[in-house]
């Protein structure tokens, strides 16, 4: 006899299945505490003293350093050193092939130390975690059983200052990394790898003779030929007409071209492709038999990084039936898909970043909930995550439930090689790391690192703090900036970090990255016509809708898809029930209303509050040159001063419209890195992503401060000023 609904839910409720529920409970947690001390315990092995840290001789710009000094941030040796090497699911490129890879031009390892430092990475010794002295931020990222070279969150967030060949480490520092020029280096060595026969032939024999993952020359050729054509892919779509050199990079952009890379279907394809013209806008690029031809045999649904090459190749093939396109009708086609990354900003700095209610420049990610896994989700995806994402018939899962996908005749799979777990322990890591302090003969400091920095600096007349002038310029910090940065207590476990947001229209800041993360728009793929919830209402994501909504619901598919397919399934299924539990039980930040002066959202302009800037509070702010978000402002002094504009009088100080970007070397008067006197970055403040305009408080060209009109400062006022923000 067949039971009823009712029976079976009084069965499922019985006295004898919640029992057997509440000890599967207990069970799960005691395995999850047992794991975690493990973890605990094995994140303590890689104590090097030095933390991983290694001396540079004839470096760039001729920076000679001994092994850098750390400042008391509230981290152990072993903190950093987990923090350096803990993989997030990034894969740049198979971990042989970097170990093997030659420079393009010199038959040194790509990986060498000038090279590395050539680009503002910072070079590491070998150490327990990382036993092939991978730079800072490089690590061995293993998925489906290969290994890969990949980047952690240190790449972009350890930062470094010298100071007459004393070098200063600075966990959780902006990077000053020229990540675009190396990926450049990076395609021409692959290519290098690739053609020239001696160079061919000693990679090959080289990945061979590592006895990893290849064990045939044919598949060292194979792989060589697809890893170059995917990093020619990732720099062509992101090609910019923005330099933006050391210290900078548009994440957001290219974190929305590759997005949409991988939403977007065969059949949008085809209508872009069909729809392309020349410069005349009216003669079509090609026929419907040379796209159909383009298309063979490419997917209906995800297309990717391999397929999204060979249909580049095509287009540009010469063949028969192929349309044969030039590089100028290539840009066409890519501005039809991609958008150009063209607002490179700061790498931001990551203390207090778990203790903050939004995180980004402008706002756009809440820290409450799910938001920080969110977050570090859509930064992999940046950061070449390999996504597996493919189409499967209909069915039920809870990613396809949360991305409104349940009513649609296939499915976004988003497997993925992010590492969902190790981002949560990151995080959760960056609550103990503290801002850096200004290292003075005068604080009194228990920690033995920092006594050591002090006594090296504390002893420079240039580095002691005039305690006068900081007790003039704390109150000139209340009267002029700390109704948008609050003073914390860098300490502090309990503190809450309010972003002020800031209307760019008040603040006057370079708008391009504010306006991008709003304005640019690509396909949708799948999720067309799904529903995404926002503050205003639920929106229905169109054919060719803002890309926000698009890395909204992509990043929400990943988060929701069971992580690391390498793990047994109940593996899986329990680190993502400790994942969603984390997120909003352990997760200290709660929902709250953004604080500032900005533009609400609308029903008609439901993304108008990112139109914003985020000002934050100062603490450590001395190590985090160049300044603004776009890093168009060499020093604090320098950022003190007005943009100099048509009728201002030929006699007075200005900010500077160019300077050169790329030393380390400190300035610690004005608070900046060297900015002039050397073969660097020249930055020139003169296109959109680039003006240093804006935020000119305290200044002749000072805005209205809650409808009161500001003294700009004196010279003596502003030195007062920098003198006070060395103590924050």
């Amino acid at each position: 006899m067949g039971s009823s609904p009712q029976g079976a839910f009084h069965h499922l409720f019985s006295r004898q299945n919640i029992r057997r529920l509440i000890k599967l409970l207990i069970l799960f947690g005691f395995l999850m505490s047992i794991t975690l001390a493990i973890g605990k315990l094995y994140q303590k092995w890689d104590d090097d003293p030095d933390r991983g840290a290694l001396a540079i001789q004839n470096g760039t710009f001729g920076e000679d350093y001994s092994t850098p000094l750390y400042l008391d941030q509230g981290w152990s040796a072993n903190d950093s050193l987990w923090y350096y090497n803990t993989t997030q699911g990034s894969a740049l490129i198979p971990y042989d092939f970097f170990i093997a890879l030659e420079q393009a031009e010199f038959n040194e390892p790509f990986r060498a130390n000038s090279l590395i430092d050539k680009y503002r990475y910072l070079p590491q010794k070998p150490t327990f975690f990382n036993p092939d002295g991978l730079p800072v931020g490089f690590v061995k990222e293993g998925y489906k059983g290969k290994d890969y070279i990949g980047f952690t969150c240190a790449a972009c967030h350890t930062g470094q200052v010298n100071y007459k060949g004393t070098a200063l480490r600075i966990d959780g520092g902006p990077a000053l990394a020229d990540m675009v020029g190396f990926l450049t280096e990076l395609e021409k060595s692959m290519t290098r790898a690739l053609t020239d026969a001696e160079k061919n032939e000693r990679f090959v024999r080289n990945v061979l003779a590592l006895g990893n993952n290849y064990s045939r020359a044919e598949e060292v050729q194979r792989d060589l030929k697809r890893w170059t054509r995917k990093v020619n892919l990732y720099n062509t779509i992101n090609h910019s007409r923005v330099d933006y050199g050391y210290a900078r990079l548009d994440a957001f952009g290219r974190i929305y071209n590759r997005v949409l890379e991988h939403v977007i279907s065969r059949r949008q394809v085809r209508d872009v492709l069909l729809g392309a013209t020349k410069a005349d806008g009216d003669t079509n690029l090609m026929t419907a038999a040379q796209v159909d031809k383009v298309l063979d045999n490419i997917s209906e649904t995800i297309i990717g990084d391999l397929q999204f090459a060979k249909i580049i190749e095509r287009l540009m093939s010469t063949d028969e039936g192929y349309p044969g396109l030039g590089m100028v009708d290539m840009e066409r086609v890519k501005t039809l898909i991609f958008n150009e990354p063209n607002a490179p900003v700061s790498y931001p700095f990551l203390w207090d970043i778990a203790q903050s209610d939004y995180v980004q420049w402008n706002g756009l990610a809440s820290n409450a909930a799910m938001g920080p896994l969110g977050r570090n989700t859509g930064e992999v995806i940046g950061v070449f995550g390999i996504l597996d994402w493919t189409a499967r018939e209909r069915g039920w899962s809870l990613s396809s439930f949360l991305t409104g996908q349940s009513g649609k005749s296939y499915q976004i799979d988003f497997s993925s090689s992010i590492d969902l777990v190790n981002l949560s322990r990151l995080e959760s890591h960056l609550k103990s790391l503290t801002s850096p302090v200004w290292p003075t003969i005068d604080t009194g400091t228990k920690n033995l690192e920092q006594q050591k920095a002090n006594a090296i600096f504390g002893a420079l007349p240039e580095w002691r703090i005039d305690y006068a002038k900081v007790r003039r310029g704390r109150k000139l910090y209340a009267e002029y900036c700390e109704s948008c940065h609050e003073v914390v207590d860098r300490t502090d476990w309990d503190r809450i970090l309010v972003a002020n947001m800031s209307n760019i229209d008040v603040v006057g800041t370079d708008r391009a990255m504010a306006e991008n993360s709003v304005n640019y728009t690509g396909y949708s793929g799948n999720f067309k016509n799904t529903y995404q919830s926002e503050s205003v209402g639920s929106l229905v994501i169109k054919d060719r809708a803002p890309v926000v909504q698009i890395l909204t619901a992509a990043t929400m598919g990943e988060v929701a898809t069971e992580p690391d397919p390498d793990k047994w399934w109940p593996r899986r299924a329990m680190d993502w029930l400790y994942l969603m539990a984390k997120s909003f039980f352990d997760n200290e930040i709660k929902a709250s209303v953004k604080s500032g002066n900005y533009l609400a959202d609308t029903t008609a302009a439901p993304y108008q509050s990112l139109l914003s800037y985020k000002a934050r509070a100062l603490n450590g702010i001395w190590a985090t040159a160049p300044y603004l978000h776009n890093g168009s402002v060499p020093s604090i002094y320098d950022l003190l001063l007005p943009v100099k504009r048509p009728g201002d009088p030929e006699e007075g100080e200005y900010r500077p419209n160019e300077f050169i970007v790329g030393s380390r070397e400190f300035d610690p008067i004005k608070i900046g890195l060297r900015s002039e006197g050397y073969p660097g970055f020249e930055f020139k403040a003169t296109k959109r992503g680039d003006f240093n305009s804006g935020h000119e408080y305290g200044t002749i060209h000072a805005p209205p401060v809650e409808g009161q009109p500001q003294e700009p400062l004196t010279d003596s006022e502003r030195w007062d000023l920098v003198e006070y923000i060395k103590t924050l």
